[in-house]
């Protein structure tokens, strides 16, 4: 399975014409009946050897972690060897699910180190939400700032499209972490900074995509991991302020809400052609109606319905995906159409 950067890669190379790779996207496209543009590849794996791989790379990674003895040699040690290992995998091989591992591993590892670091320097051992401590605030805005730093130096190394996402979601949540330490007042108010953060998350993914409106670029597999992240970050806290996570929503009205919510996001996600906003926020209305559905005394087969319907729902949607499109994209306005992915 080759992706759409490969075969540009092939291009720039020399290999394959250029003429040559567009009467192959436009056969493509003919055979699948739909526009290229709008079906949203992802590279994932190459092969079995990817899933071979990693599962090799998660034993070594978890032996050094279990061997290394306290969390900052564990840390360091898996970021290290993570980097060690993407030298190859990734930057030699090109193979995309180890990459993805080893990307998660060395950020883990970072943030690890960077957590244990920003605690013994404040004394404060142990990240404590709404504790009003000055100095640790510092600390995890400088770990926040070299969080940045390390990831933004893996992408330019590695160049793995998760590296934005998983770069930008760790870096948001330190931040979230040093205005509830700042200002434990904030502390209440925690659901407002994740969906703050969710919609700067999603406004980045949305600039990745404008450079890309044609999706046959690396730039539009960063830009889908950055919808995927963003979307539960979005849904979450809105869920969770209308009730519907912690077992206060009763009455149909919560779950019209739900569904609604759920609607616009589908909006949205027809208008950017991402459907990862729709699965990543699948779960959270599935679990919000069937809160409502235990809170109302009606359980049973009426969340299989539930289910039958979405899932239904989510057919429907797919087999009418680029039709659906071209009408949305009519109503919405004329300069918002030049900067969205064409039907």
């Amino acid at each position: 399975m080759y992706s759409e950067s490969d075969i540009d890669a092939a291009v720039a190379a020399g290999v394959l014409p250029a003429a040559i790779a567009a009467k192959f996207r436009a056969f493509i496209a003919a055979q699948r009946t739909a526009p290229a543009v709008d079906e949203e590849y992802v590279r994932l794996l190459t092969g079995f050897n990817d899933i071979f791989v990693s599962i090799a790379i998660a034993l070594v990674l978890g032996a050094i972690a279990f061997s290394a003895g306290t969390l900052p040699a564990k840390s360091a040690l898996v970021a290290l060897c993570s980097w060690g290992l993407a030298e190859f995998f990734t930057r030699k091989r090109h193979m995309a699910l180890p990459s993805i591992l080893l990307l998660l591993t060395y950020a883990w590892g970072v943030a690890a180190l960077l957590l244990w670091a920003a605690g013994e320097i404040s004394g404060v051992h142990g990240l404590r939400m709404g504790l009003d401590s000055p100095v640790l605030a510092l600390c995890l805005t400088g770990a926040a700032g070299l969080m940045a730093l390390a990831m933004w130096l893996h992408w330019r190394r590695f160049h793995v499209p998760i590296t934005v996402a998983a770069g930008a979601a760790l870096v948001a949540l330190l931040f979230i972490a040093v205005l509830l330490t700042a200002a434990p007042a904030l502390q209440a108010h925690w659901p407002w900074l994740l969906f703050a953060a969710g919609c700067g998350i999603f406004a980045l993914g949305l600039r990745w995509d404008m450079t890309d409106l044609a999706r046959k670029t690396g730039r539009s597999d960063v830009a889908f991991w950055l919808h995927l992240l963003a979307a539960p970050m979005l849904v979450h806290p809105l869920f969770y302020l209308l009730g519907l996570l912690h077992g206060g929503a009763q009455g149909e009205g919560r779950a019209v809400l739900a569904i609604l919510i759920y609607l616009a996001l589908g909006l949205i996600a027809l208008l950017v052609d991402r459907r990862a906003l729709l699965v990543s926020a699948l779960g959270y209305v599935l679990f919000a109606l069937s809160s409502v559905l235990k809170a109302s005394g009606m359980i049973g087969p009426n969340l299989a319905y539930t289910a039958l319907v979405a899932g239904a729902a989510l057919l429907l949607l797919s087999a009418f995906w680029h039709k659906a499109r071209q009408f949305v994209l009519l109503a919405a306005p004329a300069g918002l159409r030049w900067h969205l992915p064409p039907a």
